[in-house]
């Protein structure tokens, strides 16, 4: 068993060092506004993980069946992240609004977190494809699949809180030249990835619906 838990560990702290849009995004917050906030995002990607992980094991079957429901979370992303995107790019260092409560900053950090997360079907496809691996192919038990599984999720919250950490750590190294040059690039990010987004869960599938009709 303890080879599974560490395997998955592993596993979740290589998926926090891929660079996509969750990274810059908790890298940029921890920066601008403290090691409180990214870790509230922090929280926000881990419930999106644990609803992916739930499924990947236990299968989409108890997903209620939404006509038209992955093309409308597609959408829902496409907008989500070039409206981040282009905030970055041209404000170079954004100050969103938020709500001045305690409960209130914690939902705004906390949301951002999990939309990022969820919104983005790469994280979901990729959770699915780990959990095929160690079933066809390592043949683990249940047991050792939820192990597996877990470790993974305890990976990626150390990981990004670690992050979260030693990016606000590190502020001072972050001049006003060298933040809005990476605000400007995390902008981009989310433009391409939302760009990615709309081509795969929108054009390719509209122009085949219109090929076949």
């Amino acid at each position: 068993m303890i080879l599974p838990i560490l395997y998955g560990f592993l596993i979740g702290v290589a998926l926090c060092l891929t660079f996509g849009t969750v990274f810059f995004a908790l890298i940029q917050n921890s920066v601008d506004n403290g090691f409180r906030s990214g870790l509230k995002i922090v929280f926000g990607v881990i419930a999106g993980d644990i609803i992916f992980v739930l499924a990947a094991l236990l299968g989409t079957s108890f997903i209620p069946k939404v006509q038209g429901f992955e093309h409308l979370m597609a959408i829902i992303g496409v907008v989500f992240l070039t409206a981040m995107g282009l905030v970055n790019i041209l404000k170079g260092t954004p100050r969103l609004a938020y709500p001045q409560t305690r409960f209130g900053n914690f939902i705004y950090y906390f949301t951002t977190g999990f939309f990022l997360n969820a919104l983005n079907p790469v994280n979901f496809v990729s959770w699915v494809a780990i959990v095929a691996y160690i079933r066809s192919h390592l043949h683990y038990t249940v047991g050792q699949q939820y192990s597996f599984m877990s470790a993974g999720l305890v990976g990626v919250f150390i990981t990004e809180t670690a992050l979260a950490y030693y990016a606000n750590r590190l502020k001072r190294l972050f001049t006003p030249r060298v933040v809005t040059i990476f605000n400007r690039t995390t902008g981009i990010i989310f433009l391409a990835v939302a760009a990615q987004i709309a081509y795969t869960r929108l054009y390719e599938p509209i122009s085949k619906m219109m090929t076949n009709w």
